[in-house]
């Protein structure tokens, strides 16, 4: 990290997380977990396994949740997230964020939640058009509790997650104005340069409802495969034959994890003009994805269960502090600290 970047990140707080509905794939350590254990050494970082927003729309699958709490949890400390640098926090055992998001829902109409893009376009994704769970519609306003009961500054996220953080600072704005304090602070997104990985079928992105991802705890032979079993260039039917590197899903792959880009560009050319064969490049993909994925497994071979289960009750322990510190003052500005 360069001084200049440790100086502008000093004392500033990160907040990200996933939902738990399943194991985490290559997909999310392409999006988002190989740059978060970059980002743990530059701020502060908390790291939510977010069960209440999964419930929005997993309500009559509680047990899905409770499982991939802890396949999350594992993968997070697999690839390499330090739980003595950040705190790995579950959502519903932090009670200040539920308070936090009823006081917000006063300042949000409820057109403003419906004209939200992204709320619009994950509800178009699940079909729900007419029968709309208040809680899912309301996600928004229990995201914006989630950042500010941090006090986080910096917010991850893709393109697509932009209007979530506008409406968390047109919250923290109404509050600060209605209440006429410079209490809650305004994020803004860290966008990840990192594309999407496709799906391993060439159907979409990678996705765990479709099963169509590589998952970081997989055996090695289930990644031989899936690897094998990817989609290349359906006219690629001879070795000879020329080759389409547009939509190949290996070559996707490659350009993700294979290191030696110059090398890449010559086994692009040559799959282009003919005489490369996909079993053989799908041969040095699996090197390549051996070379990431073997460490990930060995570790997280060697941790238990009760070392994650312990993780989780520190950091959810050292997350309620924060939030409740955010919470006491936020009550006192509202004026309804009654007996403080």
């Amino acid at each position: 990290m360069s001084g200049d970047m440790a100086n502008s990140s000093a004392g500033k707080v990160l907040l990200t997380g996933d939902r738990p509905s399943g194991k985490l794939h290559l997909g999310h350590y392409v999006g988002s977990l190989q740059n978060r254990v970059l980002l743990q050494h530059q701020y502060s970082s908390y790291i939510m396994i977010a069960d209440v927003q999964a419930l929005t729309d997993n309500f009559e699958r509680p047990d899905l949740i409770r499982e991939s709490i802890y396949e999350v949890a594992s993968d997070y400390l697999s690839v390499g997230i330090d739980p003595n640098i950040a705190v790995i926090y579950i959502q519903s055992q932090v009670p200040e964020i539920t308070e936090l998001t009823i006081y917000y829902m006063n300042l949000v109409t409820l057109a403003r939640l419906e004209r939200n893009p992204t709320v619009k376009a994950e509800l178009a994704q699940k079909g729900m058009t007419t029968s709309i769970p208040v809680g899912f519609l309301c996600y928004p306003i229990n995201q914006a509790a989630d950042i500010t009961a941090f006090e986080a500054e910096i917010v991850p996220a893709g393109d697509d997650q932009q209007p979530m953080i506008e409406q968390t600072n047109e919250i923290v704005r109404s509050f600060n104005r209605t209440y006429n304090v410079s209490l809650l602070k305004e994020c803004q997104a860290l966008i990840g340069k990192a594309g999407r990985l496709p799906g391993i079928d060439g159907k979409g992105k990678a996705s765990k409802s479709l099963n169509n991802a590589i998952y970081l705890s997989d055996a090695q032979n289930v990644v031989e495969e899936k690897v094998m079993a990817m989609y290349t260039d359906p006219d690629h039917l001879k070795v000879t034959d020329p080759g389409k590197v547009a939509g190949n899903v290996v070559f996707s792959y490659l350009q993700a994890f294979h290191d030696d880009k110059e090398e890449l560009r010559d086994l692009e050319n040559h799959y282009a003009r003919g005489g490369l064969g996909d079993v053989t490049l799908k041969g040095i993909l699996l090197k390549d994805l051996e070379a990431l994925l073997g460490p990930i497994r060995a570790k997280r071979a060697q941790i238990s269960k009760d070392f994650v289960l312990d993780v989780l009750r520190t950091g959810s322990k050292k997350a309620q502090t924060k939030a409740a510190e955010t919470l006491a003052r936020v009550r006192s500005a509202i004026g309804i600290d009654y007996f403080a």
